[in-house]
């Protein structure tokens, strides 16, 4: 079978629609006819400010989250990224390859510098698209399931490896970007032209998985529509209602023109409250379950931990090959 490979930040308590239905959700369903790795990558969350206890709290409830999402501890190999120390290995040779212009083009570094600043970036932002490209190539991946905005890191990654390979030998799998379907992009209830994240303005407009029922029924019933009173998917003039048909769609499983006619000739009252039942009907289990996991932590933990023998193994052999190859003395 193929190997995929992606991972996703602890940085929140929840995550919210947009992480499951732009990602995650599609991480579950190549488990199957796929051999499987998903790690949290805790190391990463690193470049900002950390709260220790924070972190630790973050990455369970990350695990709990993706067990409870579907994730299967058969179907695949889940991980915390700091149990594994073959990636700091991998990611200081990563490091050593990489020119100085190369890792200064990548665009997420330059788009946060500027916001905060050079002088108060750290020093692992800059980095850290060599440590992602040492946390892919140690596992040998076939694809990355990423977003479309993760391109240019796996370009890098595909530099890095055809590099490695034509100093040293054969080592590295070239790995080939997995982009995620975009066909149920969720944007920011309150702000309906944004995407959906927890870096926008309010928490109002964002549906996380782990609120209570009723609070995501509060946010949905409190969100934003627009002039007129039809149900019509039309982005441009009615991005409010076009995103609650998207979300009702995805979730529901029906078919937006289905809806579209389920709600002919009713108010957007009558819609946002169809709305919201759907989603909080949906994330009710997945919510339950997460709260369950997190409940027995030495049962979390020891999912985590075999996800990390399991994962240690394959990054083992190919730091051992990668070593050899570059004659460091075994």
């Amino acid at each position: 079978m193929k190997r995929v490979l992606s991972g996703i930040q602890p940085t929140s308590d929840s995550f919210h629609l947009g992480n499951y239905l732009g990602a995650v959700k599609q991480w579950v369903e190549l488990q199957d006819g796929h051999d499987a790795f998903y790690c949290i990558v805790d190391l990463h969350a690193l470049t900002v400010e950390t709260d220790p206890a924070l972190l630790r709290k973050r990455t369970l409830a990350s695990a709990a989250q993706l067990l409870a999402l579907g994730i299967s501890p058969e179907k695949s190999t889940l991980f915390v990224q700091s149990q594994v120390p073959q990636h700091n290995q991998l990611g200081w040779i990563m490091e050593c390859l990489t020119g100085f212009g190369e890792a200064s083009r990548m665009t997420q570094f330059k788009d946060k510098s500027s916001k905060a600043g050079a002088d108060s970036a750290r020093v692992g932002l800059f980095t850290y698209p060599m440590l992602q490209a040492a946390d892919i190539l140690l596992y040998q991946a076939d694809y990355v399931p990423v977003g479309e905005d993760q391109r240019q890191h796996i370009e890098l990654t595909r530099d890095l490896a055809g590099r490695f390979n034509s100093r040293y030998g054969q080592t590295f799998q070239l790995p080939e970007a997995y982009i995620l379907k975009t066909a149920a992009k969720i944007n920011d209830i309150q702000e309906p032209t944004a995407k959906m994240s927890k870096s926008s303005g309010s928490v109002a407009g964002v549906i996380e998985i782990m609120d209570s029922p009723e609070a995501n029924l509060k946010k949905i019933k409190s969100a934003v529509t627009d002039a007129g009173r039809e149900v019509k998917f039309d982005p441009i003039e009615k991005p409010g209602i076009s995103n609650l048909l998207t979300i009702h769609s995805a979730l529901s499983g029906s078919s937006i023109s289905a809806l579209e006619g389920e709600f002919a000739g009713k108010g957007y009252g009558d819609f946002k409250a169809a709305v919201a039942e759907v989603v909080v009907e949906y994330l009710r289990p997945i919510r339950a379950a997460a709260l369950e996991l997190l409940e027995d932590e030495k049962h979390l933990l020891d999912i985590l931990h075999q996800g990390s023998q399991k994962a240690g193994a394959v990054a083992q052999e190919t730091i051992s090959a990668t070593y050899k190859n570059l004659g460091v003395v075994l």
